[in-house]
């Protein structure tokens, strides 16, 4: 059975009606890492891999949702927001929260959630999940919430109920993602520009290395510090400046006998990705994928010599590809220290391709290497309407 189908299925057994369906997909991000909370430029796209709702309203304040791929329920009263030893239910309070504090009037729900997006891969289903249920609560409800106001609110649910101080990339494309085309958004103004990427040849295809190692969360945190700590250096001479975003090469080595050396490093990385990226685009334009592929391996340099999140797994999965000539271009993506790197291989390659890394990785490491092939998807959608009294 189709995902949809499955969760349509959980649904039906559980609440014994027929619901709306909605498909909430994940997002890889082709170049352009750590520059969001920097206000900088980012490039993603969302992709096949998706979650998928089953949903209903109900005509008192509670809401029961059970989560198919953990086989969980959590029943909680949308006035009684607790966050939970659980986790996953803290996405969907989160949601819940952020539409109360922003005096919306709707009511309890029953929701049957799972998809194919892999957790822990960097490919963003908690966003998904968020963005996905905001977008499905909008529509049963009657809400008449804008696209742009349900990607903030879906990013607050994730900064201030689950407390992860996430950029708003993640909820940003899940929400505005269209079919054969990367957004590039600008983190500060949230003015997108689409890019085409339609290439039959060629696929995105993700490498899991299979490991998360435990300094991502806390090291992210410090990426921002240090990146706060360099921005208040440069403000002392100019003035003007308030996000990195701002900074050029000129002025930060202007500044950089007074900044450590970390410091620079990791501002210098931050300041040549946005680079990076606005010449990513013209490539694109240009449809010139040779061009974009070399941004990538720039990329993955700075990420693992500069801006230091990458790890052995990583690197080593990024140098094994320079040595393939049917990969124009890889990269680690997301905040680091683990999950996937993203490639762009021509098709009649990919499961050699997949079977010599898979091979030599796990004689390295010891670990499956897992492969997914995606290609662009449209973002959140609805796919199948029931017409629910919301009176």
């Amino acid at each position: 059975m189709k995902l949809a189908e499955l969760v349509e299925a959980k649904f039906q057994q559980l609440f014994h009606e027929q619901p709306t369906l909605v498909r909430s997909p994940g997002r890889v991000n082709l170049i352009g890492e750590h520059t969001d909370y920097n206000m900088g430029f980012v490039l993603p796209a969302s992709i096949n891999k998706a979650i998928y709702f089953a949903i209903r309203p109900r005509e008192d304040k509670e809401c029961r949702i059970f989560a198919l791929d953990m086989n969980d329920e959590f029943h909680f009263a949308i006035d009684k927001l607790h966050p939970s030893p659980k986790v996953w239910p803290n996405y969907i309070m989160g949601v819940v929260e952020q539409l109360c504090k922003a005096r919306n009037k709707f009511r309890g729900f029953d929701c049957v959630f799972g998809g194919d997006i892999p957790i822990g891969a960097g490919l963003s289903s908690s966003a998904a999940i968020e963005a996905g249920l905001a977008f499905a609560l909008n529509y049963l409800f009657e809400l008449k919430i804008d696209d742009m106001d349900l990607v903030k609110l879906a990013q607050k649910a994730e900064n201030e109920f689950v407390g992860v101080r996430c950029g708003i990339m993640d909820q940003y494309i899940n929400i505005f993602g269209e079919r054969a085309n990367v957004l590039r958004i600008d983190c500060r103004s949230l003015e997108y520009k689409y890019y085409p990427f339609d290439y039959h040849n060629v696929s995105i295809v993700l490498f899991n290395t299979g490991v998360s190692h435990s300094l991502a969360s806390s090291e992210y945190n410090k990426r921002r510090e240090e990146c706060s700590a360099g921005v208040e250096i440069v403000r002392k001479s100019y003035p003007a400046v308030t996000h990195l975003r701002d900074v050029t090469m000129e002025m930060l080595n202007a500044c950089k006998n007074e900044m450590s050396e970390t410091i620079y490093r990791r501002c210098k990385f931050v300041v040549e990705e946005d680079n990076r990226l606005l010449n990513a685009c013209v490539a694109l334009d240009q449809k010139d994928l040779k061009s974009f592929g070399k941004l990538m391996y720039q990329a993955h340099e700075g990420l693992s010599k500069e801006y230091e999140v990458s790890c052995p797994e990583l690197d080593f999965l990024v140098e094994m590809a320079r040595c393939e000539p049917k990969i124009y271009g890889s990269r680690m993506m997301g905040g680091g220290f683990g999950g996937c790197t993203i490639n762009l291989i021509e098709n009649d390659e990919i499961q050699q391709i997949g079977a010599n890394f898979a091979e030599e990785y796990g004689q390295k490491f010891d670990i499956d290497l897992k492969m997914y092939v995606t290609t662009i998807s449209d973002g959140t959608s609805i796919i199948s309407k029931k017409n629910h009294v919301t009176a």
